[in-house]
């Protein structure tokens, strides 16, 4: 269900890396969430690091729109850069498994099998 990697760089690094290879791909990052600043910010101890990319190919997401508009509410995808024990990874849910929990389109699944692949290459060459 989860695809994620290690990486021995930086968690800030890491980040920057990704947001590069997002835009390599032609997709676009719509939010970045520092989760992490977020929780400390409301005074909640968190001592890991977390970026949450909400990242998005139109075209992608105008084909999963209009086979079933319900699936608005699984879109962006999203892909995490974050620190575990001092370790940094980069990861995210299979638009695939997680589509096919949601619908039984079969074109959706050929949709969910290239985006899966686009993101799972962005990650890895941001590791």
């Amino acid at each position: 269900m989860y695809y994620t990697v290690e990486t021995s760089k930086t968690f800030e690094q890491a980040a920057a890396d990704l947001e590069a290879a997002v835009k390599r791909n032609e997709f676009g990052v719509l939010h970045i969430h520092d989760l992490g600043n977020t929780l400390r910010s409301k005074g909640i101890d968190f001592a890991e690091q977390c970026k949450v990319f909400e990242v998005c190919n139109p075209r992608q997401a105008g084909k999963v729109l209009s086979a079933d508009m319900k699936l608005n509410m699984a879109l962006p995808c999203r892909i995490s850069v974050y620190t575990e024990k001092g370790r940094t990874k980069i990861g995210m849910i299979k638009p695939v498994p997680m589509l096919a929990a949601l619908s039984q389109d079969a074109t959706l699944v050929n949709i969910a099998h290239e985006v899966e692949a686009m993101t799972r290459k962005m990650i890895d060459e941001s590791k």
